[in-house]
């Protein structure tokens, strides 16, 4: 019995240290588990509990700022006409759950938008739809309130296609008979105006989300001069809108405080605060007038005329204001998406250089007159052609006109009389003043993308480079600079800083008025009084009859350049590109003006293309601006 008991002990002493044994093991484990835990807390997963406690006790809010207005006038009586502005504008969604009548609600919501409503061929009792039959992804995956998701299924091609069939009537119906979807968009950028009629409709299941947007009220006056607001990035592109984005989009502030758990400001928190600084306003020098008409005089003449585009420009010879600058194809900043190419984006007033052609003659000749070489009177004889080199060069027409003088040169736009011009100053002393003109260097106008123009061909000292030159060829300059050229000869020989923002208005009140600037005289009074006579007897006797105004002495020249390869070396056939420049009235110009035709299909001559447009807009000018007939 005593040895049972001894083994009995013993086992019960055995099982004892087991247990405690097994109990120690457990606390290693529990605390080896507590101080994983505390590591993955304190350590690995803080910055997220971090973050937590910020989204509870933190509330940081981004202040935007309003962006300004773009505002052009009306000089005649000086009222003022924003063209580029903030609105808001509504996405219209429903929830065809609560739709009874979606044919009833469809039509009148049509009708609002201005959908063209057609027969669904359906009864009043099948109002039903195969809602696998639509293509929900207008709108790309959208999250709503209540958790319900809306997928994106714009992959499937078979469907995409059957949407595109369907008219926006048809789609808007397809939607609003989805009983059992609780989302569906309507449509987007609806105008204040527009919702306003929808939801006085009081139809349940209708709703709206408002979201900023950038407008433009007036549509086909020139896009390019105002540019627009991309909606992805919301900054200011091309034009105005790019050019001065900084200053018209003003500066976002913040609001950073500490609060507690019911969102109330803590007052021993922390309290930082930046207020945002709206963007200012900008005044064009641009008349919305004028404007209007010369942008729908190009249009028509591109049409009329079969071209490809066109561009013009028109200045205030005495300061360098920009009076109007338009350019076909045009766009539409409301919608600047909509364009087969985004090259259509560029400027080409001040973007697009090419080779002017004859209307570089009258500055030519504006240069040799004020280096004394030549005289209007002066004469040489024509023989059709020059040689240079193994070079023939021959005037447009093809013929010999005998003895000319140099008026007759620029009426009749002989070649062959421009290299004797620039023979008698020299190709280096011609270089210079073309310099002094302002070709081959930017003006500085207050837009994006300018092209400065290329005149390197001249500093190559090789008289065919000199010759071509004289009359327009192997050069290049942008329709602004050549306006530049013919606005300084308007203005006693000085050339001024163009510019076309006349005020710059200031969030806190401040105006900041942009004042005309002279950038140099390049001819003397005299040579410009002598080459505007000279324009003038173009017009009347030339080849500028077109661009003749009943009661005015208009100075001006025709061009009709040809195309340069893109590849290789020539130009290309049956492709030509028609000038018109120059200002009036002589006596006391009022404008200056470049109209550009490119490509004209139903004639090739400047003349018969942009000399008529430029009368036409020349007339409204001095009939709009009130300037009493001189003659």
């Amino acid at each position: 019995m005593p040895v049972n008991d001894k083994k009995s002990v013993a086992g019960s002493g055995l099982s004892f240290d087991k247990r405690l044994s097994f109990l120690h093991l457990f606390f290693i484990l529990l605390g080896g588990l507590i101080i994983f835990r505390l590591f993955m807390l304190q350590v690995v997963n803080a910055q997220f509990y971090k973050d937590l406690a910020s989204e509870q006790h933190d509330l940081y809010q981004e202040l935007i700022a309003q962006r300004g207005d773009v505002i052009v006038t009306d000089w005649k009586d000086s009222s003022e006409h924003i063209v580029a502005t903030n609105e808001l504008l509504a996405s219209v969604y429903a929830d065809p759950r609560k739709i009874d009548d979606p044919l009833t609600v469809s039509e009148s919501i049509a009708k609002i938008l201005g959908y063209e409503i057609k027969s669904l061929g359906i009864s009043d009792d099948e109002d039903d739809v195969d809602d696998n039959s639509i293509f929900d992804g207008v709108f790309g995956n959208t999250n709503i309130g209540d958790g319900t998701e809306i997928v994106d299924e714009s992959t499937q091609t078979d469907e995409v296609v059957q949407e595109e069939d369907e008219s926006e009537f048809e789609l808007l119906y397809n939607r609003l008979s989805k009983h059992d979807d609780p989302y569906e968009p309507i449509a987007d950028n609806v105008t204040e105006s527009q919702l306003e009629k929808i939801l006085a409709l009081n139809v349940d299941g209708i709703d709206f989300i408002l979201k900023g947007s950038r407008a433009y009220p007036e549509t086909g006056i020139g896009g390019h001069v105002f540019g627009f607001v991309s909606r992805d990035e919301h900054a200011g592109q091309y034009g105005i809108e790019g050019y001065f984005n900084e200053f018209l989009a003003g500066t976002n502030g913040f609001l950073d405080v500490a609060t507690d758990i019911g969102g109330s400001w803590i007052g021993v928190g922390k309290r930082n605060f930046e207020p945002a600084v709206d963007g200012g306003d900008i005044l064009l020098t641009i008349d919305r007038t004028i404007q209007y008409k010369a942008c729908t005089a190009l249009k028509e003449g591109v049409e009329k005329y079969q071209a490809d585009g066109g561009s013009v420009v028109i200045i205030q010879p005495s300061t360098g204001k920009i009076i109007a600058m338009c350019n076909v194809p045009d766009y539409d900043p409301n919608d600047y998406g909509n364009v087969e190419n985004i090259s259509v984006y560029n400027n080409a007033a001040i973007f697009d250089a090419y080779e002017p052609g004859s209307v570089l003659k009258p500055i030519i000749m504006s240069a040799a007159l004020d280096a004394g070489v030549v005289s209007p009177t002066e004469t040489y004889e024509d023989a059709g052609e020059v040689k240079i080199d193994e070079y023939t060069i021959r005037n447009s027409d093809l013929k010999a006109h005998g003895i000319q003088t140099m008026t007759e040169v620029l009426e009749k736009s002989l070649n062959t009389g421009m290299i004797y011009v620039m023979r008698q100053m020299g190709g280096e002393i011609m270089t210079r003043y073309l310099e002094n003109y302002g070709f081959g260097t930017l003006s500085g106008i207050e837009l994006d993308s300018e092209s400065e123009g290329v005149i390197d061909a001249l500093y190559n000292d090789a008289e065919i480079y000199y010759a071509t030159a004289s009359y327009g060829q192997g050069i290049t300059a942008t329709p602004l600079q050549i306006a530049l050229a013919y606005g300084a000869m308007a203005n006693g020989g000085w050339l001024m800083k163009p510019y076309i923002v006349e005020e710059k208005r200031y969030n806190d009140g401040t105006v900041e008025k942009t004042q005309p600037q002279r950038v140099r005289q390049v001819i003397n009074e005299k040579s410009a009084t002598t080459i505007g006579a000279m324009m003038v007897s173009v017009v009347e006797n030339g080849h500028g009859k077109y661009a003749q105004v009943d009661g005015y002495y208009i100075a001006g020249k025709t061009g009709t350049a040809q195309v340069a390869k893109k590849d290789g070396v020539g130009y290309e056939e049956n492709k030509t590109i028609g000038s018109f420049a120059g200002y009036g009235p002589v006596e006391n110009p009022q404008f200056a003006m470049v109209v550009r035709i490119d490509y004209p299909k139903t004639t090739q001559w400047g003349e018969s293309t942009a000399a008529p447009i430029f009368g036409e807009v020349a007339e409204f000018i001095l009939d709009y601006l009130e300037i009493p007939p001189t003659r």
